[in-house]
């Protein structure tokens, strides 16, 4: 038993001795998440106490309904049934519209048989990934404006009226998950071109020996190829589903479109950062973030029994 003891010993010792300098780099994201991941965890505590500024999270107060006042308050905030109706509804078309854009776009790219003029496209479509909200925002304004947009008045032009894209909650709203997918749609293809690579070329050279055409080798070798990763894309995607960006909606909102464009995100910044609401938007954020964790998790064994691995 000794013996065997002093072997294993000897095998970690040696081990660590050799590979000592792999786990000191490691170290180094480990302390990241566990001091700016897992430290500032503790202030979850707000969500149920008094919050006060001159003290630690383990010293405030308990709130009242046993600690769970805030959240009852949250409920009863119609701003806030409101920012989550809109968060749920434009989420929800970010995904049905969106997530099937990027799938399509790898495929026609797929397709393209000048390498040069593929290669032109995929830039041109992933560029506007590099721009701010507040950069597209001010396009938006500038081309969808009512009488000076560039868009409107070509419209004029030919006979058309003017569309409110900016002004009306309902073209607000396609016009929000259309410039979504217009910064995005590039830069999430790359992930399906990456996953393309990876289908063996012998399976298209024997479907075009059984005389498959293009559709046919989409449909039964391309799609089945990428399925491993759309499924995977499709549960994060769905693990923020409650989830909220700000400077989106923060920087095409206007007083005519605050019936949808008001978020669980803005709501946080004007209760919590403007009102100084600290428990009532802790509360919030708390809510959000178990429904994103249960859609998480119930999105990935719903991938499991189709067959699929997940992600964990």
């Amino acid at each position: 038993m000794k013996s065997t003891l002093a072997v294993n010993r000897k095998r970690i010792t040696t081990y660590l001795r050799k590979y000592w300098s792999l786990y000191l780099m490691l170290s180094i994201p480990i302390a990241y998440f566990i001091i700016f991941r897992y430290v500032p965890m503790t202030y979850i505590q707000i969500a149920f106490k008094r919050y006060s500024i001159v003290q630690s999270p383990w010293e405030m107060p308990w709130a009242d309904n046993n600690g769970f006042e805030y959240f009852i308050k949250a409920f009863r905030n119609l701003d806030f049934l409101y920012a989550l109706r809109n968060t749920l509804l434009l989420n929800v078309l970010d995904l049905v519209i969106g997530f099937p854009a990027p799938i399509i776009l790898a495929l026609l790219l797929n397709e393209l048989t000048f390498p040069r003029f593929k290669r032109f496209t995929q830039s041109v479509a992933y560029l506007p990934h590099f721009l701010s909200w507040i950069i597209i925002a001010g396009l938006a304004k500038q081309l969808f404006a009512p009488t000076s947009g560039l868009v409107n008045i070509a419209l004029n032009r030919l006979g058309f009226e003017s569309i409110p894209f900016l002004n009306d909650p309902t073209h607000w709203v396609f016009t929000y998950v259309f410039l979504g997918i217009w910064r995005n749609v590039g830069w999430n293809t790359i992930i399906y071109l990456a996953a393309l690579t990876n289908i063996n070329p012998e399976l298209y050279e024997a479907s075009a020996i059984d005389g498959a055409n293009r559709w046919q080798n989409i449909w039964y070798i391309t799609l089945p190829g990428l399925r491993p990763t759309i499924f995977t894309l499709l549960i994060l995607s769905l693990g923020h589903i409650l989830s909220s960006e700000f400077d989106r909606p923060y920087a095409l909102t206007n007083p005519l479109v605050n019936s949808v464009s008001n978020v669980i995100s803005i709501f946080v910044y004007r209760y919590g950062i403007r009102g100084l609401q600290f428990s009532l938007t802790t509360a919030v954020g708390l809510f959000q973030s178990v429904v994103c964790v249960i859609f998480l998790v119930a999105a990935n064994a719903l991938a499991k029994r189709f067959g699929e691995r997940g992600i964990w």
